[in-house]
């Protein structure tokens, strides 16, 4: 089968997407196909490599791991763990896993804790929008999102089943999370990348 075969119209599920054989990397959100670039830019790249650095040190001899894409994330419903009723597979750029019994060979089946998306130009629409939705939906506690295009940093913070926004940030401010504690993230290191 080729990526051109698909039914762009019909919902799919895990189970389809292991199947899938194709060089085309894409994620499914509610069942929907949504093509991921190609290949990330270059500054994307950095940026992700600094975060993954940064958690990395930080998370030694901790009892939270982070992945970096591709790592497949299954969301699904509740008590629905079935791979034919998964719906949704994402590849965040960074995730941080608290619960490591939520990973497997495959992946993560389960809201991570943290998951971090770099926008990068013609995936802002999927991550603000779409990604939002499923992440809050599922249950993920911090969804971080970082603009290289203006050096800005977003925090959704799950409260109460609803993700509440932080401050936008920027160079010479520093990222902390209650997830994570005593961990710093400051700014002026990540986006000396771009």
């Amino acid at each position: 089968m080729q990526f051109s075969d698909l039914d762009l119209s019909k919902t799919y599920s895990y189970a389809d997407y292991l199947q899938w054989t194709f060089e085309e990397r894409l994620e499914l959100i509610k069942g929907k196909i949504f093509p991921m670039t190609p290949a990330p830019a270059s500054v994307h790249q950095r940026l992700s490599w600094i975060i993954s650095g940064e958690l990395y040190s930080f998370l030694k001899g901790k009892p939270c791991e982070a992945y970096a894409a591709p790592f497949d994330v299954r969301l699904p419903r509740k008590g629905e763990n079935d791979d034919k009723k998964i719906f949704t597979v994402v590849q965040p750029d960074v995730c941080i896993i608290c619960d490591l019994a939520k990973v497997d060979d495959r992946g993560c089946t389960g809201a991570p804790d943290i998951v971090v998306e770099i926008l990068s130009p013609g995936n802002n629409r999927k991550e603000l929008q779409n990604k939002y939705e499923a992440y809050e939906e599922s249950g993920v506690k911090e969804y971080w999102i970082i603009s290289p295009q203006d050096e800005s940093f977003l925090k959704y913070t799950l409260v109460d089943g609803r993700f509440q926004a932080s401050k936008l940030m920027t160079t010479g401010e520093i990222v902390t999370s209650p997830i994570l504690p005593g961990f710093q993230l400051p700014l002026e290191t990540v986006f000396s990348a771009v």
